[in-house]
C-alpha cells in the first residue's frame, strides 16, 4: 500500500479569468508532483490520502466532455476498491465543486465545498478546512487573482493549525487558455517548494516573483525612461552593458544595453525593449540588486 499523502488543499475556479486552480500543502516530498491537476476549459482536482494519481487525468477527461463535479466524483470512486482510503476535490469546466473523504481517511479528515471551491485534508489539527474556506471566500472579493487567493487560504490553513505531523512541501498551479509561456500551453502557473520548514511562505515569495517576471503590468505603475536614466545608468556600468556618459536623453544606445539587461534577468514579459516606458516595478527590481 502507498504511504498516505496527509495534506490539506483547495481546488478552485475564477470565473472573471477563466482560471482553474490548486494548491496544496503537506508533510510530504514534493508534494506538487502528485496531488494537484488542471486542465483550461475543464476543470482542478486535487487527489490525496493514500492519492490515486489516475483521479487526476481521468477525472479532467470527464469534467472535459460536460459532466458535473458530483458526477465526477461517483464516476471514480464507483469502481476503486480502495475508495474508502481516498479524498480529493474537484471543481469542473462551469465552477461547479464536489469532495470526498473516504471513511477510512486518518483523522482529523474532511471537506467544504463551495461556490468555486473546495478545500479538503487530512491528518489535520481541526479548524484548518474551515480557516482556508473562510479565506478563500474573503480573498476573492479583493485585490489580486486565483494564485494569490489560493495560497493565502493554504496559509490560513496553516496558520489555523494545518498537518498535524507538520510541513515539507507546498504547490499552486493555475490554468487558462493560452495562459502559458509562449502562448501554445495554459500552465500559466506552476510553482512549487519541494522541501523547506516553511514551504507556504516560500510559495507566497515565488508567486510575488511571478507576478514581476510574468505577470501585466499595471499602465499606472509606468514612468517615461529620460525620468529614469539617473537610476538606469549606474545599474547598466555595473552591470557591463554601457561605458558611456551620464545623459538626460534615452537613445538607442541605452536602449540596447537596457534590452539585454532585461532579457538576461528574465524580465522581457514586463519591457519588450519598444517603449520608452518602464514599469515601477522592474525598475525597483533591477535597483535592488544591482545598486544595492
Amino acid at each position: 500500500m502507498p504511504i498516505p499523502i496527509t495534506t490539506f488543499s483547495i481546488a478552485a475556479y475564477d470565473p472573471t479569468r477563466k482560471e482553474w486552480g490548486v494548491a496544496v500543502q503537506s508533510k510530504f516530498l514534493a508534494v506538487g508532483s502528485v496531488v494537484p491537476f488542471a486542465r483550461a476549459g475543464a476543470g482542478a482536482i486535487a487527489t490525496q490520502s493514500y492519492a490515486n494519481y489516475m483521479y487526476g487525468p481521468n477525472g479532467l477527461d470527464l469534467c472535459e466532455q460536460g459532466i458535473s463535479a458530483q458526477e465526477v466524483v461517483k464516476l471514480l470512486t464507483e469502481p476503486d476498491e480502495q475508495s474508502h482510503l481516498r479524498q480529493f476535490g474537484v471543481v469542473d469546466k462551469h465552477g461547479n465543486a464536489a469532495a470526498f473523504t473516504g471513511d477510512g481517511c486518518h483523522d482529523w479528515a474532511g471537506h467544504i465545498t463551495g461556490d468555486g471551491f473546495a478545500c479538503q485534508g487530512n491528518i489535520l489539527l481541526p479548524g484548518t478546512v474551515e480557516a482556508m474556506a473562510n479565506k478563500f471566500q474573503s480573498a476573492r472579493k479583493g485585490s489580486g487573482e486565483l494564485a494569490d487567493w489560493l495560497v493565502e487560504a493554504l496559509d490560513a490553513g496553516q496558520q489555523a493549525g494545518g498537518d498535524s505531523r507538520g510541513r515539507q512541501s507546498a504547490s499552486v498551479l493555475v490554468v487558462r487558455e493560452k495562459g502559458g509561456y509562449g502562448g501554445n500551453n495554459d500552465h500559466y502557473l506552476d510553482l512549487r517548494v519541494d522541501d523547506h520548514p516553511t514551504p507556504i511562505q516560500q510559495l507566497i515569495k515565488l508567486v510575488s516573483m511571478h507576478h514581476l517576471f510574468f505577470g501585466v503590468g499595471d499602465p499606472n505603475n509606468l514612468i517615461p525612461i529620460n525620468d529614469a536614466l539617473d537610476q538606469i545608468l549606474p545599474i547598466l556600468r555595473k552591470t557591463g552593458h554601457y561605458s558611456g556618459p551620464d545623459k538626460n536623453e534615452f537613445d538607442q544606445k541605452i536602449r540596447e544595453a537596457l534590452r539585454a539587461l532585461v532579457g538576461i534577468e528574465n524580465l522581457e514579459e514586463r519591457w519588450t525593449g519598444a517603449e520608452d516606458t518602464i514599469d515601477i516595478q522592474v525598475l525597483a527590481y533591477l535597483t535592488d540588486k544591482f545598486r544595492g
